[in-house]
């Protein structure tokens, strides 16, 4: 049988595990991102990245559908790393939303041309 000082520990112990450290929150349209860092039991950190996007029933309920990704420091460098590069090429290879709006509605706008019509001709 445990003795009530070692329990005390044992619940101190779990309190200390995935404990916030630190966060942001990014509101970002319709979803919601959530950046908390964390520390294990040995008080190491790690950051985890929660996406909230809040979704509707047919009968006008809701709830928040939610994605998490844990990331550990030992791989913060390659992470970073790499969504550098992606966003880097994102904006290199990507046409400007303004430049996208801007020949979609030029492509909607009807022709100049117009046929003379003589309503004697119908």
């Amino acid at each position: 049988m445990e003795s009530v000082d070692n329990k005390e520990d044992l619940r101190n112990s779990e309190a200390k595990f995935n404990q916030d450290v630190y966060s942001k929150v990014v509101r970002a349209g319709k979803r919601t991102y959530f950046f908390d860092v964390k520390s294990t039991r040995n008080d190491e950190y790690y950051l985890t990245i929660t996406e909230s996007k809040k979704r509707f029933e047919d009968n006008g309920a809701f709830h928040y559908e939610k994605h998490k990704i844990f990331l550990y420091r030992e791989d913060f460098e390659k992470f970073t790393d790499c969504l550098h590069e992606i966003v880097g090429y994102i904006n290199t290879n990507q046409i400007p939303l303004a430049e996208k709006i801007s020949d979609e509605t030029e492509s909607k706008t009807p022709s100049a041309t117009f046929t003379s019509v003589d309503f004697d001709d119908i």
